[in-house]
């Protein structure tokens, strides 16, 4: 019998819209302290400098507005949950690499470009979290509330890189860290179905996945465990399982406690 498809986690619209607003504007704040030789160091994504990831994060913060001022999609309930928004990520990995580069091309000042998105996005934060409206996301239609905790993923993800190509600490919001830790942690079991490992991510998130004999009760004999940061680097391929397993970053126990197969979970 296939596992039964995990119940999509719900979220306090209130707090992600909180979350939201205190994440760019951390973003906004560096990018404005961020100097020309910060800007000119690699990101750690193929080809990208700090200049690039700015002006990607401007685009994604961008998006929100943008695509609330598109006409309602047809659809009359959602076509594209958060899982699958993270299972297809990987299918536009190219189309938003080049995308980026010829913006990064064009774009002087990646910080004005954050504060002029931040702009846009304030007025709009309230009709951001609704889940009554729908949004025409390239993936399907998709909730308004959903799109916007994409949009914590995003900025979360690109605050940890800054954060390591400037050397600069950054602040991640603890409920939008925890909200991207649990998608994430949904997605691997999303992927990699069954329950002969379990996963825990303290003091966020726990999930059982990989097929093979279901464990029941006590200690389960497959187990990894490892932080947050550590579990964003790796379901995003920023850190290789290896090298993670390795630095004592993951615990892995158990012969089947081996995730580099279905690692990355979102591209």
């Amino acid at each position: 019998m296939p596992p039964a498809r995990r119940k999509p986690r719900t979220h306090d619209a209130l707090r992600v819209r909180n979350a939201l607003a205190a994440q760019v504007e951390t973003v906004r704040t560096a990018a404005h302290d961020c100097t020309a030789e910060q800007l000119a160091r690699p990101c750690g994504l193929p080809g990208w400098d700090v200049h690039h990831l700015l002006v990607h994060v401007a685009g994604q913060i961008d998006a929100l507005p943008r695509l609330l001022a598109e006409p309602a999609p047809a659809a009359r309930r959602p076509e594209t949950d958060l899982v699958t928004w993270a299972a297809s990520t990987a299918g536009i990995a190219e189309l938003l690499d080049t995308r980026t580069r010829e913006q990064a091309a064009s774009v002087k000042d990646p910080a004005a470009a954050i504060d002029a998105a931040a702009e846009e996005l304030e007025p709009v934060l309230e009709m951001a979290v609704r889940e009554d409206v729908l949004l025409p996301h390239r993936f399907g239609a998709m909730r308004a509330l959903d799109f916007t905790v994409t949009r914590l993923v995003e900025l979360i993800v690109h605050s940890d890189d800054l954060a390591r190509a400037t050397g600069v600490p950054l602040a991640l919001d603890r409920y939008a860290l925890a909200t991207v830790v649990r998608l994430l942690a949904d997605a691997l079991a999303a992927r990699a179905p069954g329950a002969s490992v379990e996963v825990r991510v303290p003091p966020f998130a726990v999930v059982q996945c990989v097929a093979g004999p279901r464990h029941t009760r006590g200690t389960p004999p497959n187990v990894v465990e490892t932080d947050p940061l550590t579990w964003l680097r790796l379901a995003t391929g920023r850190v290789r399982w290896e090298r993670a397993v390795a630095a004592g970053a993951v615990s892995a126990s158990g012969p089947r406690a081996n995730l580099s197969e279905v690692l990355p979970v979102l591209g």
